[in-house]
C-alpha cells in the first residue's frame, strides 16, 4: 500500500472518530463547549499534521487517472460537486493510487454512463493540478473516489519544503 493511501486512511479514521465525538457532544448540548477543542487537542493536531503530509505526498505521487475515450479528445473524468442551483459547476478530478481502486471506480462510472469507454493513464499529482489550475471551478483531487470521501484542495498540493 502506498504511503499516501495509508495517510488518507489514517486521516479518514481520525476524522470519523472526531466527528462521532462531536455528534455525541451535540446530542447532550446545544453547541460544542469551549473545552471540547482542548480535550481533543492532540487528535486535532494529529489531523493537521497528517493533512500536511498528504499535501506533500500528492505533489509527487503518480496517480492513475480515468478518461472517456469516446469523445473526440480524450476527456478526463471529473466529478461535479456543486449544488444544482449553483451557477458554476465546481468539480474535482478523481485520481487513484492503484489499478484496483481505478477499476472499482470505472465500474461505478460504467453504471452511470454506460455508453462511454474508459481508459487509464498515469500522471503525477502536481501535473494534474497544474492542468486545471486556471479553471475557477476546479476544486481539487478526489483520492480513490468514489470509494473514499476525501478531497484535497488543488491549492493545498505543494512540494515538500525542508
Amino acid at each position: 500500500m502506498s504511503e499516501l493511501k495509508e495517510l488518507v486512511k489514517k486521516f479518514i479514521e481520525l476524522d470519523d472518530d472526531l466527528n462521532e465525538k462531536i455528534e455525541a457532544v451535540l446530542d447532550e448540548n446545544e453547541e460544542i463547549p469551549e473545552s471540547f477543542e482542548e480535550e481533543n487537542k492532540e487528535q486535532i493536531e494529529e489531523l493537521g499534521e497528517i493533512y500536511h503530509d498528504i499535501e506533500h505526498s500528492v505533489f509527487d505521487e503518480e496517480f492513475i487517472i480515468v478518461s472517456n475515450a469516446n469523445s473526440e479528445e480524450k476527456e478526463i473524468v471529473a466529478l461535479i460537486i456543486s449544488d444544482e442551483e449553483d451557477e458554476a459547476e465546481e468539480f474535482v478530478i478523481p485520481v487513484f493510487t492503484d489499478e484496483e481502486e481505478a477499476n472499482k471506480a470505472i465500474e461505478v462510472f460504467k453504471e452511470q454512463f454506460e455508453e462511454n469507454e474508459f481508459v487509464c493513464d498515469k500522471k503525477i499529482g502536481n501535473e494534474i493540478v497544474a492542468d486545471y489550475a486556471e479553471d475557477e471551478e476546479f476544486i481539487g483531487l478526489a483520492i480513490n473516489a468514489p470509494q473514499w470521501d476525501f478531497v484535497i484542495g488543488g491549492e493545498d498540493v505543494h512540494e515538500c519544503c525542508e
